[in-house]
């Protein structure tokens, strides 16, 4: 955002709406848990009469639903929810459930797909779910990228797909983050590579309106990550009157983020690798923790006190103390009455002193340590992978084992748990791979006791900070978009943005006053931004123009090592050079980095649609390519090592996924055509691949029918360039 206030000031002004509006919102009371580490983020409850054992035979179990999660339920409204994976063979999906709280009737389920990514089965439903206690809405961010709000009966109010939109990383190791509701946002954070000044792989964060969907701000606080599969959720807080999000990045720092605008106020260097573990904050002081190696030594592992005040500068911090040697890489801490609870990668809780790091008490848990301890009713409730649940009560020299229960799946195997108890209306929740549980004295009445916030201030005050909404769009050539003001004011809240200006920054098209922007209809493929001015304040709204279909693209305009810019995932990786007097799209071996990779070449509502591109792989000794389509969500591979051509929607379990044979060679030119037809209850998805010097063949190489089909997606490119592989002639267009 561009502004000619000053930048010093213009933060204060927005920092001191956050303690504005805090003041109005007043302190979350401890009854319901809309976060996964509770309604403080800091991983307690205040609520009383909880139980101190249970077992599965009925003791205490009020009810248990047939569920496989591995986060944490969110509570609120009367309701439970839950993410986690469901079904088997070409039925696997990702499904989002909400229960009745009292007496685990479902109230509804929301099953969606699980592609573009390489995420295995066991693995789906990695981060919890996030609530709203104004509005009740439940917001879900899957495995693959898909970023989904939910009204309180289960009505989809938008979604976004992270990956075809904003280029959003998915690796093997299914690590994902956890959604953040502050005021009137969502804010979700991810590795991306994007377009425009978002090429570079960073970790962002992004900032959605709640109702809406709109994209409000991204912030790149970040350097390159050092692992691209994080999972350290923000958290928002209020440190010396200033409302921020603090939280740790893939970069191995933690940062504060001023929580409306997004900007950078702090870093704190403290890792080598990415941050998995959340932060905890307690007044000014931040708790955060790792257990990989250590920015300034050759150790591994550390947990640390951070002092936040930067002791008069907002945008420096120091270091308090520091527990060296203590691996607490995924869970996240807990903070009690000057007590901080950590649990380390090897299921050892420890108890430290929160003022100085000296470690109180060690207690051991099991093998292998996941989740996140709770505390609430004067004990912690913690769990351990191997399937036990702990309920502990901390004394000043140890903990004492008031129950331990071992849970199982059919077969006899421990059911994994990897996230936290939930504390609501008297009872405990949890997920695990053996059910969704909920724990209570049956003899205790069960109330519902709403925790809304009164809405924020909002007025006519002095504007401190502005931004164009949506920030980031795709318009088809011809087409409208509207954008507004999202203004800021010293009083709290948004406030009217009074008389603005509307310009354009390097588009073709025109805007008006009220900020509709129509894209020129002869201009098919174009990036820019649309500018708002409002007194000396200005903001720019990125937007990526695309042309309807069909399109056609042989690469005969582009200039060497150039990349059409509207692709998303292609920059650094596709580029065009000319081989034997033609213009053809390049993938070569990476120096660094992997060898597989995608390209998305539109937005993720398209479907029914045909793509075709003439391809060419090179062989060098043993290595050979693979050479893939993407049409709406599925991928038809031309495998040089299988030789063979191969149907897939989801890459790590090959659901749906059919072979059918194909021998071909090295520096031939081959036409390949890949075609998705979806109605109400299946795809049906078709490939062939000829030589290009040939008549096109009437028959087909390859046929499925989906019968749980992904109904859109961007057309796109995949492969896999041990060896350089070449792409012409690449057209897209929709089903006669």
């Amino acid at each position: 955002m561009r502004r000619t206030l000053d930048a010093g000031k213009a933060v204060g002004r927005v920092l001191l709406a956050g303690l504005l509006l805090v003041a109005a919102v007043g302190a979350i009371p401890a009854s319901e848990w809309p976060s996964w580490r509770g309604p403080a983020h800091d991983g307690v409850s205040g609520e009383t009469g909880l139980v101190s054992s249970w077992s599965e035979d009925g003791n205490r179990l009020i009810w248990k639903a047939d569920f496989v999660g591995r986060s944490t339920p969110v509570v609120v409204d009367g309701r439970t929810c839950v993410i986690g994976r469901t079904g088997e063979g070409i039925t696997r999906q990702e499904i989002v459930a909400c229960y009745d709280a009292g007496n685990g009737k479902q109230l509804w389920e929301d099953r969606f797909n699980v592609y573009h990514t390489t995420v295995p089965f066991n693995r789906v439903g990695w981060a919890s779910l996030e609530a709203d206690p104004e509005t009740g809405n439940v917001y879900a961010h899957g495995v693959a990228g898909q970023l989904i709000g939910y009204a309180p009966d289960g009505r989809i109010l938008w979604s976004h797909f992270l990956t075809e939109e904003y280029g959003r990383y998915s690796g093997y190791g299914g690590r994902t983050q956890t959604p953040l509701v502050v005021g009137d946002q969502l804010i979700i954070s991810f590795v991306s590579s994007g377009w425009g000044d978002q090429v570079p792989l960073r970790h962002r964060y992004f900032s959605f309106d709640k109702r809406t969907g709109d994209l409000l701000w991204v912030s790149t606080p970040g350097g390159r990550p050092a692992d691209f599969n994080t999972q350290s959720v923000p958290v928002v807080a209020t440190i010396e009157g200033r409302r921020v999000i603090v939280t740790g990045n893939a970069d191995g720092r933690v940062y504060a983020l001023d929580a409306f605008t997004g900007e950078k106020i702090w870093g704190f260097a403290l890792s080598r690798r990415g941050l998995n573990s959340t932060v905890l904050v307690h007044g000014n002081r931040v708790y955060a923790a790792h257990s990989e190696e250590n920015i300034d030594d050759a150790g591994m592992g550390r947990v640390v006190c951070i002092d936040a005040t930067g002791r008069g500068d907002v945008t420096k911090t120091h270091e308090v103390w520091r527990a060296t040697e203590m691996s607490v890489g995924f869970a996240s801490p807990a903070y009690k009455d000057g007590r901080l609870y950590v649990v380390d990668n090897s299921a050892n809780l420890h108890c430290l002193d929160a003022a100085t790091g000296r470690t109180l008490w060690t207690h051991s848990l099991g093998t292998v340590g996941k989740g996140s301890p709770v505390v609430a009713d004067g004990k912690l409730y913690v769990t351990e992978v191997n399937g036990r649940f702990h309920i502990l009560k901390p004394g000043p020299d140890g903990a004492e084992e008031l129950d331990q229960e071992s849970l199982e799946v059919p077969g006899g195997r421990y059911a994994e748990i990897y996230g936290s108890p939930a504390i609501a209306y008297g009872r405990v929740y949890f997920t695990s791979e053996a059910g969704l549980y909920c724990l209570g004295n049956s003899g205790a009445s069960f109330k519902v006791t709403r925790d809304v916030p009164e809405p924020g201030r909002s007025g006519n005050d002095e504007i401190a900070a502005v931004k164009v909404v949506p920030a980031d769009v795709i318009v088809r050539a011809g087409e409208s978009v509207d954008f507004r003001v999202r203004a800021l004011g010293t009083g709290g809240g948004e406030v009217k943005a009074g008389k603005v200006s509307w310009s354009l920054d390097g588009l073709k098209g025109r805007v008006g006053e009220g900020g509709r922007f129509t894209a020129d209809g002869n201009t098919p493929f174009q990036l820019g931004g649309v500018v708002m001015r409002a007194g000396d304040l200005s903001a720019k709204a990125r937007v990526r123009v695309i042309a309807p279909l069909p399109w056609f693209e042989d690469f005969e305009s582009f200039e060497d090592g150039a990349t059409p810019v509207t692709w998303i995932g292609a920059q650094g990786k596709f580029v065009v050079q000319t081989v034997e007097g033609n213009k053809v799209l390049q993938k070569a071996p990476r120096e660094r980095g992997l060898n597989r990779s995608a390209l998305y070449m539109g937005s993720p509502e398209l479907g029914n649609y045909t793509i075709e591109a003439d391809v060419m792989g090179t062989q060098k000794g043993r290595r050979v390519p693979d050479i893939g389509l993407i049409a709406a969500g599925y991928i038809m591979d031309l495998q040089g090592a299988h030789q063979r051509i191969q149907v897939r929607s989801w890459s790590s379990v090959l659901r749906m996924a059919q072979e059918a044979p194909f021998s071909w060679e090295p520096g031939t030119w081959y036409r390949m055509k890949f075609q998705v037809d979806v109605d109400a209850d299946r795809a049906r998805v078709r490939g062939k691949v000829w030589p290009r010097d040939r008549p096109e063949p009437d028959a087909w190489n390859i046929s499925v029918e989906d019968g749980v089909p992904v109904t859109a997606g961007s057309p796109g490119l995949v492969a896999y360039t041990p060896v350089d592989i070449y792409y012409d002639n690449i057209q897209v267009a929709v089903n006669p």
